[in-house]
């Protein structure tokens, strides 16, 4: 079954004066770089292929996993509980733990050299080097930038990705909003940057931001305070960025925001996923506002290039770390029934499903483990830490190419290119 909600016309972009993040008191002003010790200088070799490889936490520590054949690399202690993002560059990951964001090497690169590369391995380092945040949020690498945003005291952290390294922080850009709350702030593309408005009580309001000036400063280009509930983010085709409501959805484009309806009074859409392949979005949908937690039988497919919505019945449920995207715009969904289920995103219709794990439930707890994806280039990585088990599905047969056991029970999942 498929219902469609048309957009409500754009909201009028607002001309505003000097503001950061829309606050009186605003700046916008480059930190100091920050440098720390590593504890080797490891040893590097040369490659005859780039080397992507995967970075896994689990409860105390992290994995990284060749990515080709899931073989182990390597194992690092870190106490406590602790997540993993792309850091933008490639080559490193950064790690969500006390403290801050903690860049992690994962050891593998590429340098481009004229009309080719070349292509370097070594051991992977976790390095000293923290980009500080009390409570480490959302990070979102997009348009050559990173940005990294302090839940507990609404701090974003902005730099160009390709400036990461293990000697010294790269020069970071801080941006302070009014008030600290879970939000998220998404670079785009020329300079300007996205970013959550609200508080511990209540978030309803996004911006867009200009492009810092010459005295380091930002101002309103758009902004839309109809958004109850804002969680998460995604870009689409034609730099289009969408923000979750619990009664729609947001579509940034063009310097104008736009909402999305839900067809539910209370329609959320907390976690999406996106593909610069496609001008659709895919997204979670809980409809149940007491629910706790809400296993949903439907998702959301919001078509960016005409500001609709389309729900798609399901007969499984799903968790926020079941979403993911092909190569070339389809969407994924990783089951309860244990299946892969992959979506054509203009027509809602199931393409294919795949058999990849055993039954599961979402945990009530949502910092513990449960089956999740994450897709690089043309396989789908899929955990099951009901057997310590690593997945490697092929998207272009739809078959799954190979099964490792991890010597840990894995969490989170991301990947660096190599």
């Amino acid at each position: 079954m498929r219902r469609w909600r048309m957009g409500l016309p754009a909201l009028a972009v607002l001309a505003a004066g000097t503001l950061m993040a829309g606050c009186a008191s605003n700046s916008s002003v480059p930190a100091a770089s920050g440098s720390a010790p590593i504890p080797s200088v490891p040893v590097v070799s040369e490659a005859g292929a780039a080397t992507p490889r995967l970075v896994l936490t689990y409860e105390g520590g992290l994995l990284v996993v060749d990515a080709r054949d899931g073989g182990v690399v390597s194992e690092h202690a870190l106490p406590g509980f602790n997540r993993v993002n792309p850091a933008g560059d490639g080559r490193r990951a950064l790690v969500s733990t006390a403290g801050g964001f903690r860049i992690f090497d994962a050891g593998a690169w590429s340098e481009a050299h004229g009309d080719h590369a070349h292509h370097y391995r070594s051991v992977p380092v976790l390095t000293d080097l923290v980009f500080p945040a009390q409570k480490p949020g959302h990070a979102v690498v997009h348009a050559g930038s990173t940005a990294l945003f302090d839940d507990a005291t609404g701090m974003i952290s902005i730099f160009a990705s390709d400036k990461l390294d293990n000697a010294a922080l790269p020069a970071t850009e801080v941006v302070a909003l009014p008030e600290a709350h879970h939000g998220v702030a998404v670079p785009v593309s020329e300079g300007k940057l996205l970013v959550t408005n609200g508080n511990e009580e209540t978030r309803n309001t996004v911006k867009l931001l200009s492009a810092p000036n010459a005295q380091h400063r930002r101002t309103t280009v758009a902004e839309s305070n109809q958004c109850p509930g804002i969680h998460g983010e995604a870009v689409a085709t034609d730099q289009a960025v969408v923000v979750g409501c619990e009664d729609g959805i947001l579509v940034i484009k063009d310097e104008k925001v736009s909402k999305v309806d839900s067809p539910d009074a209370y329609g959320r859409i907390g976690n999406q996923a996106g593909s610069e392949a496609s001008s659709v979005v895919l997204g979670d949908y809980k409809k149940d506002q007491d629910a706790e937690p809400e296993r949903p039988k439907v998702f959301s497919l919001t078509d960016t290039a005409t500001n609709s919505m389309e729900l798609v019945d399901i007969d499984y449920s799903y968790s926020f770390r079941s979403l993911a995207r092909s190569a070339d715009g389809d969407a994924l969904v990783l089951g309860t029934d244990g299946k892969l289920h992959i979506y054509d995103v203009k027509s809602g219709k199931e393409k294919t499903s795949v058999d990849v794990v055993g039954p599961w439930q979402e945990p009530l707890d949502w910092q513990q483990p449960r089956p999740s994806i994450h897709v690089a280039g043309d396989t789908a990585y899929i955990t099951e830490p009901a057997t310590k088990a690593l997945h490697l599905v092929d998207l272009k047969t739809g078959k799954v190419a190979r099964t490792v056991t991890l010597p840990e029970v894995p969490n989170e999942i991301t990947s660096i290119k190599g």
